[in-house]
């Protein structure tokens, strides 16, 4: 084979081998990183623990609850849907709420006490935004419609 063809092949073969890398990206982890990584989410939902014992509207749905439980839960669960290495263990969101009855306006209080947590350690508007769409497809399992 000349030497041309063989470079020419060499080259084809390297440029095959690179796009096909490209199909395999690594996961986006931005919006993790955003929101301070797992320390950063785990303060998030710290702050907005304090903020629903202060929610009239919210704190008797979270009476008697294992705060240490959800506090881990929670975390997990906001690490692996901002694109963090955590996996959620905790049960299913259908299920968890099933017999609470919450109302759009107790969904809508705990929303906004976790945009206040978010505010309160400096999360940017956009990564808070983000997070909110990363959320909402748990509205229907949450609010049993």
């Amino acid at each position: 084979m000349p030497k041309t063809y063989i470079s020419v092949l060499m080259i084809t073969a390297g440029l095959l081998l690179s796009g096909c890398q490209s199909l395999h990206k690594e996961p986006d982890n931005n919006l993790y990183l955003q929101l301070g990584e797992r320390t950063g989410i785990a303060s998030v939902v710290e702050d907005l623990l304090y903020l629903i014992v202060d929610d009239e509207r919210i704190n008797e749905q979270f009476k008697g609850m294992d705060v240490a439980q959800f506090h881990r839960n929670l975390t997990d669960q906001l690490c692996e849907l901002s694109g963090g290495p955590c996996e959620y263990s905790g049960r299913k969101m259908r299920e968890l709420h099933a017999a609470m009855g919450i109302t759009d306006t107790q969904f809508n209080a705990l929303a906004e006490n976790l945009i206040l947590a978010m505010e309160k350690n400096h999360v940017p508007t956009a990564a808070q935004n983000r997070l909110i769409k990363q959320l909402l497809p748990l509205y229907p399992d949450i609010r049993h419609l």
